[in-house]
């Protein structure tokens, strides 16, 4: 009998309240009041909070822009310094591999000219040196040839005297 009497009582129910139409004003009233605490609550403190840490993104934004190109133009700028000063130092090293270029060949024509001066030196001292050479050489070939004549006209059974034999050696050594 216990789910008899139950069963009845469910069959009397109206159903769900929120469909119970005796309670649809009252439902209409708190859902109004309510909406508009959401509305007022949310106009009042959580939109202007929410507006504010989105100007607050939007200036952070803004800013970080800002500095970014500041920083790429001071990058720019930064690469042609460096451009201009490797331009400069590549012309600073081409100036100091001329001047150096410059030294060494000075330094070098220098050498040369001690060396062709020594050279020269050492030339004149060998001419000097043959021509003594060749006098003596001479003068050797004249005694030779006085002594050799002197020893012919002897073993042809003839008498020479030292200058008759000088002269003849002399003009015949001329020509």
């Amino acid at each position: 009998m216990a789910t008899e009497t139950h069963s009845a009582e469910v069959a009397s129910a109206p159903g769900m309240p929120q469909l119970d139409f005796s309670t649809w004003g009252n439902q209409i009233f708190w859902l109004v009041l309510a909406l508009i605490a959401i509305y007022l609550i949310l106009s009042r403190v959580a939109l202007p909070r929410i507006g504010a840490v989105l100007a607050e993104r939007s200036g952070t934004i803004t800013n970080d822009l800002a500095a970014a190109e500041d920083l790429k133009a001071k990058a720019v700028e930064a690469e042609a310094a460096y451009e201009k000063a490797l331009v400069d130092a590549r012309a600073e090293a081409s100036n100091i591999v001329e001047s150096a270029k410059a030294e060494i060949k000075a330094d070098l024509d220098v050498a040369i000219a001690k060396a062709d001066a020594e050279i020269a030196a050492k030339a004149a001292e060998s001419e000097k040196a043959i021509s003594e050479i060749r006098a003596s050489a001479l003068e050797n070939v004249k005694v030779v040839a006085k002594d050799t004549a002197k020893e012919i006209v002897a073993a042809l059974g003839g008498k020479a005297d030292a200058k008759t034999i000088t002269a003849a050696v002399t003009a015949r050594m001329k020509g």
